[in-house]
């Protein structure tokens, strides 16, 4: 049974940091691609970033890239989401999902992610 575990979520002001971590089991984390997803108040699931089994060549939504960093650490099940120039229009609350989108194979329950000053 696949199991995610999210945390490092808070309230931060803009312009600043979190780190996020999401601790799989109930699978072989290191065989698959993993992402992370948002949802944020009255809108949709929106797709975040993903990475591949070895961790090279991430992926990033245009809203995030060259602010948000992907990685992954396979020997202890973990996956991150390093979030760095926070604004506003990033609050919501932040899932990992075992997969890619179209593939989705399970995801937690979420951190919230508040940005505000």
């Amino acid at each position: 049974q696949v199991q995610l575990v999210e945390s490092g979520g808070g309230l931060v002001q803009p312009g600043n940091s979190l780190k996020l971590s999401c601790v799989a089991s109930g699978f072989t984390f290191s065989n698959y691609a993993m992402s992370w997803v948002r949802q944020a108040p009255g809108k949709g699931l929106e797709w975040v970033s993903a990475i591949p089994q070895g961790g090279s060549m991430p992926m990033y939504a245009d809203s995030v890239k060259g602010r948000f960093t992907i990685s992954r650490d396979n020997a202890k099940n973990t996956l991150y989401l390093q979030m760095n120039s926070l604004k506003p229009e990033d609050t919501a609350v932040y899932s990992c999902a075992k997969g890619v989108p179209g593939s989705y194979d399970g995801w937690g329950q979420g951190t919230q992610v508040t940005v505000s000053s």
